[in-house]
């Protein structure tokens, strides 16, 4: 199964229109996958269509990105709280009524460390697969951490 059979739908939220396939049975759990900078969620195809032979599989383009519309203006536009409003508008959109398994890449990562450990998500994450992306608070408290009592080597390590 490729990503061109998937069933497409248009999710808005916040102004914006956010281009989400769908592949596999919507009655298996749900696997939402989040795509990184510059990416598409095409960079997902190969994944979505592994994935799809067991679960209901969620590819969205982020804001800005693929076909999904970009604010206007763009400043301001892509916090992690509006992106944060744009999953959970995808998540209700496709598993209204039962959590969803997230797989973040990259920014997509970020996002979605951001997702998981936010207040207002709660009950809507099953579970978070990171891939090569941080938590930025996690990133903050370690560059905290180094600056805390700097010596060469503690410096040396934020560059």
């Amino acid at each position: 199964m490729k990503l061109r059979e998937a069933r497409e739908r248009w999710v808005r939220t916040g102004g914006i229109e956010l281009c989400v396939a769908e592949l596999g049975d919507a009655s298996r759990p749900t696997v939402v996958l989040v795509h990184g900078y510059p990416d598409s969620k095409e960079v997902w195809s190969e994944v979505a269509s592994r994935l799809a032979e067991e679960w209901h599989v969620v590819l969205y383009d982020v804001r800005g990105h693929g076909r999904s519309t970009a604010p206007s203006p763009l400043r301001g536009g892509f916090t992690l709280e509006k992106l944060t409003d744009d999953f959970l508008a995808v998540a209700d959109a496709v598993s209204p009524d039962r959590p969803v398994h997230v797989v973040g890449h990259d920014w997509g990562s970020v996002q979605a460390w951001e997702f998981a450990t936010v207040k207002r998500t709660e009950g809507r994450i099953a579970s978070f697969t990171s891939m090569s992306g941080p938590s930025l608070d996690h990133f903050g408290h370690w560059i905290k951490q180094r600056m805390s009592r700097p010596t060469p080597r503690r410096v040396g390590q934020l560059m």
